[in-house]
């Protein structure tokens, strides 16, 4: 078996020796399902409970997704405008990172008041919470260009702005990606979040039921569920980060 066919395989090996592992375990020390329930029974869970899970995860899905496509489009704008301009970036950093500071959960309420309990206070989290990576890392790149190609491009008669998109914005690519499989999982957070204290529907809210009920193998579907979703968002942020960046990455697979 090859190289190629053994990293291919791997994720699907360890995933499964993980909750075989897991099963185990729980089995060999009797485990209560109330303190940790086995894989098994939160297969049962998933099962059972599918109609649900399916629902409350769709409804997860599109907030997630909306508040990730602000973060992307807002993260984009501010990013370039601080890596473009030394003015913007000293005078505006250390805002974003007070109000990256700030728990976003404390501001849940805040977004409850303002737009009552909904979908907008999900989506809202969901981009606060997941746009700060994108900003630094765009900025990151653009700030990295080289003086030497800047002043090349100068002597070449471009202005600043196409230095910016045509250097600046294509270096930048590799950083902006890598942004993106962090914001995306935090976009899960942040949806999440809010859903639990601020919404009808969604995992989060299911959740909140499945613990007052004491569901615990339910919580762990839903908690299987979001990851499920996490995973796949995270593999479409990564197939779409291979196909326009390839020209930044090594093959994994070349040999010396």
């Amino acid at each position: 078996m090859n190289e190629r066919t053994l990293l291919r395989i791997a994720p699907w090996v360890f995933t499964i020796g993980f909750f075989l592992l897991w099963e185990v375990l729980c089995a060999a020390f009797k485990v209560s399902s109330y303190v940790l329930p086995r894989p098994s029974q939160i297969g049962a869970a998933l099962w059972e409970y599918r109609t649900q899970l399916a629902f409350h995860s769709a409804h997860t899905l599109w907030m997630t997704v909306a508040g990730f496509i602000i973060a992307v489009i807002f993260g984009l704008v501010l990013g370039m405008a601080l890596g473009a301009s030394r003015l913007v970036h000293a005078g505006s950093y250390p805002l974003l990172v007070g109000f990256n500071a700030i728990p976003k959960v404390a501001v849940v309420p805040i977004l409850v008041i303002w737009f009552g309990v909904g979908w907008l206070p999900a989506v809202l989290t969901a981009f606060l919470i997941s746009f700060f990576p994108i900003v630094v890392n765009v900025a990151t790149g653009l700030a990295t260009i080289e003086p030497e190609v800047e002043d090349v491009m100068r002597a070449l008669g471009a202005s600043k702005l196409d230095i910016i998109l045509k250097v600046g914005v294509p270096r930048s690519l590799p950083y902006f990606f890598g942004s993106l499989k962090i914001a995306i999982t935090l976009a899960y957070v942040g949806s999440v979040i809010a859903e639990y204290n601020a919404s009808n529907y969604g995992i989060g809210n299911l959740m909140a039921r499945a613990s007052a009920d004491f569901n615990v193998p339910l919580l762990f579907a839903a908690l299987i569920a979001l990851g499920v979703l996490g995973v796949a968002l995270y593999a479409v942020t990564a197939h779409i980060e291979a196909k326009t960046t390839k020209w930044a990455q090594r093959s994994q697979f070349a040999t010396g």
